[in-house]
């Protein structure tokens, strides 16, 4: 008998269910799956940084290594596709337990080209989940490229909890939204 991975266990019920609904249900699902799953882009703030003055660009302080890891615990579940990151030691070292867990690269974005990162994400990466780890004051208006309502007014420099979640519906006549939830240990 041939053994499925665990991860593929469903497959088989599944298809079963579809070759007996085929008749009647037939067409109305081969057009729910051909339009394919929802997108999931996921954005956080880099952790907390040195806040020594001066710096320009600050590493990860101890709190803000143990949030990188609370971020991977988090999302390692999720399957993503790819991680992007700005090119600063902060940002990176944020994505990067999580990065190393799932085998991705971090692949570095320009913040100031938050439309095109938005474009790339929905042509490359439609139907499956992404991370972008960006800063405070980058962070909604990434929520806004994705032509989303901002799921909180502000974030504050001191806010480095925030895990925020962007649905693209695979109906494109749907409009994409976002959510705000906490990670890791509050913020103090």
């Amino acid at each position: 008998m041939m053994r499925f991975p665990h991860s593929f266990r469903w497959l088989l019920p599944a298809l079963a269910v579809l070759l007996l609904l085929g008749g009647s249900c037939g067409p109305a699902l081969q057009r729910h799956f051909a339009q394919g799953p929802n997108t999931h882009v996921y954005i956080v703030r880099h952790a907390e940084k040195d806040p020594a003055p001066g710096l320009a660009d600050p590493s990860l302080t101890p709190a803000g290594r143990a949030r990188a890891l609370a971020l991977q615990k988090e999302l390692e579940q999720y399957w993503l596709s790819s991680i992007f990151s700005t090119n600063t030691i902060r940002t990176q070292a944020t994505a990067q337990p999580l990065a190393e867990k799932l085998k991705l690269p971090v692949q570095p974005y320009d913040a100031r080209q938050l439309a095109a990162l938005a474009s790339r994400i929905r042509s490359e990466y439609s139907g499956r989940a992404v991370l972008i780890v960006g800063h405070s004051n980058t962070i909604l208006e990434t929520v806004e490229a994705f032509d989303a309502a901002r799921p909180v007014p502000a974030i504050g420099d001191e806010d480095y909890d925030y895990l925020l979640e962007v649905t693209l519906p695979r109906d494109s006549t749907r409009a994409a939204t976002a959510v705000a939830r906490r990670y890791g240990l509050p913020r103090r």
